[in-house]
């Protein structure tokens, strides 16, 4: 793997692990981008109700695999808690509407690296997206024969690191990895004690990672080789 450089990411050095038995993905910059997508559904929702407020894909860019408690704060930080679960209820419905509608951009080489890896892997998707994203974007997609399972956070409200385990758990999981593009994927992979694979093209930065890939067809390649 190499030596990290002194002023760079710093890479998790450790011995190389045996073939992996499944993958874990995280959604949001590592299988797709419906960031315009969202922001449509959230100027949407403002614009019927009267709301002088307005967002961007540029800001939501930024939000990205945040818990919803904690991304709820940030963007509507002028009502109560309670509040802001009321109206994120309606924004989502709207956002669901648009998946199916207009979804999002698929990353180059997901579609045929997902078909390839099937074959060898089992698959999985965990994210912090609303309860039905995660089924709206197989959905779209076309890959329902691909993906053996899903948790979203909007499911149960648990942090990543629990809904992984739990993945882990309900499919005996001996060797799986998790692929993410933020940082916050890196911590709850360490949290979940699954080593960590950076996917250097989505939202975020990580420092550390078990491996990173530039594209997701780099990834496919090597774990097919």
């Amino acid at each position: 793997m190499g030596h990290p450089e002194e002023n760079g990411p710093r890479k998790i050095l450790i011995l190389k692990m045996q073939d992996p038995d499944s993958f874990i993905f995280d959604l949001d910059g590592t299988l797709w981008d419906a960031v315009q997508t969202y922001s449509d559904a959230w100027n949407l929702y403002f614009k019927r109700n009267g709301f002088e407020l307005k967002t961007s894909k540029e800001e939501l860019n930024g939000l990205m695999g945040m818990e919803e408690a904690e991304f709820l704060k940030i963007m509507l930080p002028e009502f109560s808690p309670v509040q802001r679960k009321e109206h994120y209820k309606h924004i989502v419905d709207i956002q669901y509407e648009l998946i199916n509608s207009q979804g999002g951009q698929i990353y180059e080489g997901v579609l045929e690296g997902l078909e390839l890896l099937s074959k060898k892997y089992s698959l999985f998707i965990v994210s912090n997206c609303p309860a039905n994203t995660i089924d709206r974007f197989i959905s779209y997609a076309g890959i329902e024969s691909l993906i053996t399972d899903s948790i979203a956070h909007g499911q149960n409200h648990r942090p990543k690191h629990e809904n992984i385990r739990e993945l882990i758990d309900r499919h005996t999981l001996r060797k799986p990895l998790y692929i993410g593009d933020t940082d916050g994927d890196r911590v709850q992979s360490e949290k979940a004690s699954v080593p960590f694979i950076f996917m250097e093209y989505g939202f975020g930065r990580a420092s550390d990672y078990y491996q990173s890939f530039d594209s997701f067809s780099s990834f496919v390649n090597h774990y097919l080789k």
